[in-house]
């Protein structure tokens, strides 16, 4: 056992320990006690729409700069016109960014297609679909080189963002991401499709 000396100074020790801990903890929040670097903590920033002094309108809230996209957004900027749809037909190639997609995307791009597309197009994309088998609509072609030679990967992006012929347009129902995703699976099931004719 230490000495008496030895424990009242462990006690003492103990005690400046308890004392700082308790002293260092307010109960008013308003009111935090001493900070090790504050501004970790609370950021010198402005509401949204508070007055704010550092510009001359005195706007918290800023403006979108012109032309600005959101992180992972594609812009498709072509319109709603004949015009539009046959100079897509031009365009053979995916945007960049879109050349490759992962195995999960493609499944994406499947799960996609067989909610919004297949009902028409048909699971295999040959254009027999529940509503043209049960005849809500006819002539929805298929997806073969022989029905449809001119099909290009902006083409199809270009349908599914507007409509064509009966078809209206499934903008709502698919993101901008997701058509890339539709588009590399109705090109999958052209190519099954050549290879069975």
């Amino acid at each position: 056992m230490g000495t008496i000396t030895e424990m009242n100074s462990l006690k003492v020790f103990a005690a400046i320990i308890f004392l700082s801990v308790f002293a260092s903890c307010s109960r008013d929040y308003s009111k935090p006690g001493r900070e090790y670097m504050p501004n970790m903590y609370r950021v010198a920033s402005y509401k949204t729409y508070e007055p704010n002094p550092n510009f001359k309108d005195s706007l918290g809230a800023r403006p979108v700069i012109e032309g600005t996209v959101p992180r992972g957004y594609f812009v498709y900027e072509a319109q709603n016109t004949p015009e539009a749809y046959e100079a897509s037909l031009k365009r053979k190639e995916f945007p960049s960014r879109y050349r490759e997609i992962s195995e999960k995307d493609f499944e994406e791009g499947k799960r996609q297609y067989t909610i919004y597309c297949a009902v028409c197009h048909g699971e295999k994309g040959d254009g027999n679909g529940i509503l043209v088998e049960k005849e809500k609509f006819a002539g929805v072609p298929s997806y073969a080189s022989a029905s449809r030679p001119g099909l290009t990967p902006v083409s199809i992006y270009h349908v599914i963002t507007y409509g064509k012929g009966v078809m209206g347009s499934h903008a709502a129902q698919v993101l901008p991401d997701d058509r890339w995703k539709v588009v590399h699976y109705v090109l999958h099931l052209r190519e099954e499709l050549d290879k069975n004719n």
